[in-house]
């Protein structure tokens, strides 16, 4: 078995999300869950076909996004593997539990916008995604002034009152 990192390439800004899920009907089934949960909603998906044609499977609603999809799911490689990649103004705290709803999905590894390398094994079977790395290590711990601007910052935001 072979340990490697593959990172996931992307504009700065871009949300995206990864997770693994059990079957085909993945695709249809994620990208009717985000049209209907966010209507106008911009993203990019791409599916790691385990077995079969073993296809890199593709949906969205946004050419450009989805190419991004397919990108990166082609260089992790990882059966049953998906990435949700989200036009601007989008936000994985929007969709994540939607998509977590959907049956075939089993988890995900993460829902962000931080730079991000994919921890892959690699054996004579296939490949499969350990965890991810998902941004940097902290650096200190939090002032009395670091939770105002936290506060006020989900507040200016809108997602808490």
């Amino acid at each position: 078995m072979q340990l490697s990192a593959v990172k996931v390439v992307k504009p700065e800004a871009t949300n995206f999300i990864l997770g693994q899920s059990h079957f085909i009907k993945s695709v249809e089934d994620i990208h009717e869950a985000l049209v209907g949960a966010v209507p106008g909603i911009k993203f990019g998906l791409a599916f790691c076909e385990a077995s079969g044609k073993r296809l890199v499977r593709r949906s969205g609603t946004d050419e450009s996004l989805v190419g991004m999809a397919c990108e990166n799911a082609t260089s992790v490689g990882a059966g049953h593997s998906f990435f949700v990649f989200l036009g601007d103004g989008f936000f994985p705290v929007n969709v994540l539990n939607t998509i977590k709803a959907v049956p075939e999905v089993c988890r995900i590894f993460c829902a962000t916008a931080n730079p991000v390398e994919v921890l892959i094994a690699e054996t004579d079977q296939g490949r499969g995604i350990v965890g991810v790395v998902d941004g940097f290590a902290p650096v200190g711990v939090e002032t009395a002034e670091d939770v105002q601007w936290r506060k006020d910052l989900l507040r200016t935001i809108g997602y808490k009152l």
